[in-house]
């Protein structure tokens, strides 16, 4: 996670909602590593996760990454775990929930939705104070004085 962090701080340095991901095998080597870049890529598709998710399968020549997990700052919108299921990710370990968009425990459990033909598993918590932290320092900069 805490290389996670340090992508979702980089999306920080760039004007970006700071939101990390990697991506390590089931080994444990690092396959990918992104971040937040929607607002510089001016593509809504460039989340974090999806950014990892590609940088992966570039790098393994494959779309699928079956074993793989995924470790983000955020917990994914639903289109973020859709990719996850399409790319057979085993498992996702996510950081702080998301009251927004949060699509694996917030919001909805995509992950169980019953007509799936993949489900990844997920733990949460994980260095979840930092990050949502960051987040928050992140949204309060944003916002103009009253």
């Amino acid at each position: 996670m805490s290389l996670a962090f340090d992508e979702a701080c980089q999306a920080a340095r760039e004007g970006e909602v700071p939101v990390g991901a990697v991506l390590v095998s089931a080994s444990g080597q690092v396959l990918a590593r992104a971040h937040n870049a929607t607002i510089g890529a001016h593509d809504p598709t460039a989340h974090a996760e999806i950014a990892c998710l590609r940088r992966a399968a570039l790098a393994a020549g494959n779309y699928r990454l079956p074993g793989s997990v995924l470790v983000v700052t955020l917990e994914p919108c639903l289109m973020c775990v859709g990719a996850l299921v399409h790319a057979r990710v085993a498992g996702v370990v996510f950081a702080a929930p998301d009251p927004k968009a949060g699509a694996l425990v917030s919001n909805l459990d995509a992950a169980a939705l019953p007509f799936l033909n993949h489900r990844p598993w997920v733990l949460q918590g994980v260095l979840a104070e930092d990050c949502s932290a960051l987040l928050k320092r992140f949204f309060l900069s944003r916002r103009k004085p009253a």
